[in-house]
Order: C-alpha cells, then sequence, then structure tokens
C-alpha cells in the first residue's frame, strides 16, 4: 500500500469513525494512530498507552505520525513506534498532583466494634490503605484537557489502585461504605459531587474517568447517597442534587431497556447494552486479536459491542455472558452475548433506585414525583418475579432473550439472589426456596468465601475466584430476609471472607487484592486479562463494613 493510498484511508477512517463514536480522540478512542501503537506491542498491557498524555498539541501528534508513516510505512518497527511515542507522549500518571486525605483519621470510632484484638489490628493496618489510594487531578487537564485520557473532576478521590489509577463507578459503592465507617465524610460528598459531574457532563456516570470508557456501570449512585444520607444526615445535599439522581435513573430508563417475551406477556427489563464500534482502546489487542477468529466485519463489530456490554456490568469477564451455539458447554469469550442476556440483578438494583428515590422525593415533599418512582417500583416488582424466577429451581436466573436461545441461564451466579436484598414480602416469601437452592448447588461448602460461579472458564469473574462486591451483596441480600438459617449462612460466608482477607494479607506483605481463591484460602484470585490488582478499593470497604456489621462474632483465625 502507498503512502499516499494509506493516507487517504486514514482520512476516511477518522471522518467515518469520528461521525460514529461520541469520544472525539482519534489518538485515544480509535483509528489509525491507536491501532499502530496499540499492535506494536510496545507495552505490556493495553491500557498503558491510552492512559499517557501528549507532549503536544493534537494536531502537531497527528503530524508526527504521518512523518513516521512517511519514513517507515504502515507498519512502522517497534523501535520506531516506542520511540515515536517517547517523542510525543509523557510517561504516565503525570495527571495528578500530590494530595493527602485531609479527613482521615488514624483510629476511628469503627475499630471499637471489633472485639477480636487481631483483627481490630488489621481493620486498624487496612484504614491506613486509604492514604495510599487518594488522588487530586492537576489543573491542567481541565484547561488543556484534549491533551490527556483523563477526564477532569474538581473534587479529589479514591482509586482502586494498581493499574486503576482513575475513579471507578461501581467500586466507588464499596469504597465509600469504608470510608464512611472511617468518619471520612468530606471525601465521600466530594466523590459524589464528582459524579455528579458526571452525570451532568454525560447523562450518566461513566464506567471509568478516561475518555475512552464510553459505557457505564451498575446503576449504584443512588444507593451511594442514600449511605451518606444515613451517616450524615445531609438533607440539604439531598435536595440540591435530587434533579441529578433523576435524571441517572432516565438514562437507563431511556438507553437501557429491552422488551422480552415471556410465556405470552411483554415485559420491558433493564439490561447492559453498549452499541459502540471497535476494540475497547484499554484491551486493544485482546479484542483486536480475539476478533481475528470471525470472518465478517458485521460479525467482528456485533463480538466488540457484546465485550463492551460485558465491561459495562462490571464483570468482565464470565461465562454468565457467553451463549455458545452448543448449549451443553459453558463456551468462551469468543460467545459472549451480554447484550442478550438479561441480568437478574441488574434490574434488582434498578428496583432498589426506584424505592430509594420515592423515599427522597416524599422526604422533600415531591410527592407526584414519589408517586412515579411507586409506580416503576410496583411494576419492576413483578418483572423480576415473572421473568427471572423458576419456580422448579428455587431461584431467580439470567434471562437468555437471543436467537435459538430464550430462557432462564440456570448457572449458579451470587447476583442470581439479589432480589433479596430489597427485603419486601415478593422477595422474603421465597427464602426457603432459595436456601435450598443455594445447599443443592453447594456454593457455601468453600472455605475462602463465595466463589463468583462454579464454572472454570479460566475468566477472572468465574471459579474459583471469589470478589468483594459480590461477597457483600450475597451477604446482605440474606442478611436482609430477616431468616434465622440465612443469616446464619450470611454470618459464616462472612467469618469465610474475612478469614481469607486476613490469611492473604498477612502472606503477602499486608496487601489487599482485588480477587481471592476460594479453594485456596490466602491465595489472591487470578485469570483475565491482566495479572492480579492490589491496593485495592472495594475489597478495603467490604471488609470494614462486614468487620463493623459482625464485629462482636468475628474471629480471626489463627495459625
Amino acid at each position: 500500500m502507498s503512502i499516499k493510498i494509506f493516507a487517504c484511508l486514514f482520512s476516511l477512517i477518522v471522518t467515518l469513525v469520528a461521525a460514529k463514536e461520541p469520544c472525539e480522540s482519534d489518538i485515544f478512542c480509535y483509528g489509525p494512530l491507536l491501532h499502530t501503537v496499540q499492535r506494536s506491542r510496545i507495552f505490556r498491557d493495553s491500557k498503558t498507552f491510552v492512559d499517557l498524555s501528549l507532549k503536544h498539541e493534537p494536531d502537531m501528534v497527528r503530524a508526527n505520525f504521518q512523518t513516521l508513516l512517511t519514513e517507515e510505512g504502515p507498519e512502522p518497527s517497534q523501535d520506531a513506534v516506542r520511540k515515536f511515542v517517547e517523542d510525543n507522549f509523557n510517561p504516565g500518571g503525570q495527571e495528578f498532583e500530590p494530595w493527602i486525605l485531609p479527613d482521615w483519621k488514624p483510629s476511628p470510632k469503627f475499630l471499637r466494634k471489633i472485639v477480636d484484638r487481631d483483627l481490630q489490628t488489621y481493620a486498624w493496618e487496612v484504614n491506613s490503605i486509604w492514604n495510599q489510594l487518594g488522588r487530586r487531578i492537576k489543573e491542567d487537564v481541565k484547561t488543556q484537557n484534549h491533551l490527556y485520557s483523563m477526564i477532569y473532576v474538581d473534587q479529589p478521590f479514591v482509586v482502586p489502585g494498581g493499574r486503576f489509577n482513575e475513579f471507578y463507578y461501581w467500586d466507588q459503592f464499596w469504597v465509600l461504605k469504608g470510608l464512611l465507617h472511617s468518619e471520612m465524610t468530606a471525601t465521600v460528598k466530594g466523590m459524589l459531587e464528582n459524579f455528579f459531574q458526571m452525570v451532568h457532563k454525560f447523562g450518566y456516570v461513566p464506567n471509568g474517568g478516561r475518555i475512552y470508557y464510553q459505557r457505564s456501570q451498575p446503576p449504584m449512585l443512588t444507593p451511594m447517597v442514600n449511605d451518606y444520607l444515613e451517616s450524615t444526615g445531609d438533607f440539604e445535599f439531598l435536595k440540591a442534587n435530587i434533579h441529578t439522581l433523576d435524571k441517572e435513573f432516565d438514562f437507563w430508563m431511556r438507553n437501557r431497556t429491552y422488551d422480552v417475551n415471556v410465556r405470552g406477556t411483554k415485559h420491558t427489563v433493564a439490561r447492559y447494552n453498549v452499541e459502540l464500534s471497535g476494540p475497547r482502546p484499554e484491551a486493544y489487542n485482546e479484542d483486536y486479536e480475539r476478533a481475528q477468529n470471525l470472518t465478517t466485519a458485521q460479525a467482528k463489530e456485533e463480538l466488540y459491542m457484546n465485550i463492551k456490554t460485558a465491561t459495562e456490568s462490571g464483570i468482565d469477564f464470565s461465562s454468565r455472558w457467553f451463549v455458545p451455539k452448543n448449549a451443553s458447554t459453558s463456551g468462551v469469550l469468543d460467545d459472549c452475548k451480554a447484550r442478550y442476556v438479561l441480568p437478574v440483578d441488574l434490574n434488582a438494583l434498578v428496583l432498589r433506585n426506584a424505592m430509594f428515590l420515592q423515599k427522597f422525593h416524599k422526604k422533600l415533599g415531591n410527592y407526584a414525583k414519589a408517586g412515579y418512582y411507586a409506580g416503576v417500583a410496583a411494576q419492576w416488582e413483578n418483572t423480576i418475579n415473572a421473568v427471572f424466577w423458576n419456580q422448579t429451581l428455587g431461584s431467580w436466573f439470567d434471562y437468555i432473550d437471543v436467537e435459538g436461545r430464550r430462557g432462564h441461564k440456570t448457572d449458579f451466579y451470587p447476583g442470581n439472589i439479589l432480589p433479596l436484598i430489597l427485603n419486601i414480602p415478593a422477595m422474603r416469601s421465597k427464602t426457603s426456596a432459595v436456601l435450598a437452592y443455594l445447599k443443592r448447588m453447594g456454593v457455601m461448602n468453600y472455605g475462602g468465601g463465595v466463589p463468583s460461579s462454579l464454572v472454570h472458564s479460566g475468566e477472572q469473574w468465574d471459579f474459583p475466584n471469589a470478589w468483594a462486591p459480590h461477597m457483600h451483596w450475597f451477604i446482605e441480600s440474606l442478611e436482609a430476609t430477616g431468616h434465622a438459617e440465612a443469616q446464619k449462612f450470611a454470618l459464616e460466608s462472612a467469618q469465610k471472607w474475612i478469614t481469607n482477607n486476613y490469611l492473604t494479607f498477612k502472606l503477602h506483605n499486608n496487601t489487599m487484592f482485588e480477587k481471592y481463591d476460594v479453594n485456596k484460602i490466602g491465595l489472591a484470585g487470578g485469570g483475565g486479562e491482566y495479572d492480579v490488582v492490589v491496593g485495592f478499593g472495594w475489597s478495603n470497604g467490604v471488609l470494614l463494613d462486614l468487620l463493623v456489621k459482625y464485629g462482636r462474632h468475628l474471629r480471626a483465625l489463627r495459625q
């Protein structure tokens, strides 16, 4: 291919894709420059490149890229690409300035609720980790945002840790729980204000704080505000921001609902759905190479959309999203059909958000709006049981609606039982059946917690891994029923999770991980697209929340 022809194609691709994609950056989100750098594999992790910042104005970087192609041809050498990146991009981490959490306390009051002295010391050590995870974005990112992939927010925040060096959406729900126990209400308020800022800017809260995250994550902003209000009673804050919560809820109702016909009745349900072309910028090589197994452009784009949809769920990746042609197998990532797997836990979250918003508007005297949310809640309560409940198996399940496969996906996933967390009669009445199902599946027989599935797929959200958010949801769901046996299992699950976290912490130089192995207590989880991440925001938050709630009963495992 001649340089002239390649340049023409470059211009055409930029024009077409820029018109199609909401992200305006043909450097960080799509286009030949991104493709050339990522395919050169000068970085082990695809996320590294798209987290860099520009040394020069974008037009100059594009011109320098054209010079690279003129001198090297359409497939430059790895050394040439490396030099181009060194000459045109700053090292990672330039977006931040030093920041110390101003409201951090070395010995918050919650420590007194933990009876076991070793666990009390452990909680004290985890509380200190917050100082390692605080970030403030430089003003330069605001004034010269075109040089960065970072999305500017006004307030400092706490990151998950490791390669995740920006804010993330659903992670923050559990991070905030921990911060509230640590009496860091000012930090929490600022982090919520950042999310309000995102809703005003985009209409939704993005997956993470980078422009290439053109998707959301499980809608947890309203529950975060509920936790903040319960901790502070700051209803002036609610009054000032209630319409932003309405706006985010409307986003999900307008853009993430789907009509499904079940037993002759049409139901509107919520789903994850990202209809954007091309590989994920932060996992470019993984997606691009996977799509090479497919023969048509349409099939490749469908795979890209389903993979991005799975990442919107936060559960990336899991057999949960696989719908293989052969129903007797669990499938592989090539079989990802996340757009057509209707998640029961997402629908439980929608119902929960409607219940919170009804309560908020009633508190503020907005009775018409409270009535609207009451109607949404009633509709979703009926839908959850009509679409997702399986009377024969005694549990809720995701519903598949794709050509050739319609019906429940009857594998175990922790989200199956999330409707119990709603604490409403229509869900609580099914507690005994759900307990029988859980026993039958043997999901509470593992020493290190409840696995994210029982499928050995090699994906990080499958067996033998367990994750803090799933553990917390599982425990909270059982606890909310008020059922004695369910609450017994909740306490036992909390003890297993605390033991696994505690021993892993001691065996790995006082480290908290993003995921854990339920089979081998004291071992971090594995699998997936990247190395296990340390930090780790939501693990810290869940740990502290469980220690506060069950601190009178939990004990450290002495070796």
